[in-house]
């Protein structure tokens, strides 16, 4: 069993949320196509590459009390922020929760 293999993929909906409107944004605001398809691409390409070793990378520490420590991943001026969860059986999960603008309050959204 290779290293990804002991974990999977899951993505919370307000992931799925805060890409959306980071393209959107980007899209049809600064008007640039292309930079909004490329942040999609580098921020996916980003998470499977971490995916090999989620756990192996500073823990971000939250003012709040968290179940699971929070790791980060940086994709241009965004922030992609996770966790690994790993009471859910033999395999561990790497759950991608929130990607936000560098530029946000980051310790009142995670």
């Amino acid at each position: 069993m290779s290293e990804q293999d002991k974990y999977t993929l899951r993505y919370l909906p307000v992931f799925y949320d805060d890409l959306e409107q980071a393209a959107f944004y980007i899209r049809n605001n600064l008007l640039n196509e292309k930079a909004a398809d490329d942040l999609v691409d580098d921020v996916e390409a980003a998470i499977q590459k971490r995916l090999s070793s989620p756990e192996s990378y500073e823990e971000y520490h939250s003012k709040w009390n968290r179940r699971y420590p929070y790791y980060r991943i940086y994709v241009r001026n965004y922030t992609i922020y996770y966790v690994v969860i790993n009471d859910e059986g033999p395999q561990k999960i790497m759950e991608v929760r929130r990607l936000l603008y560098n530029g946000r309050n980051r310790d009142e959204l995670i």
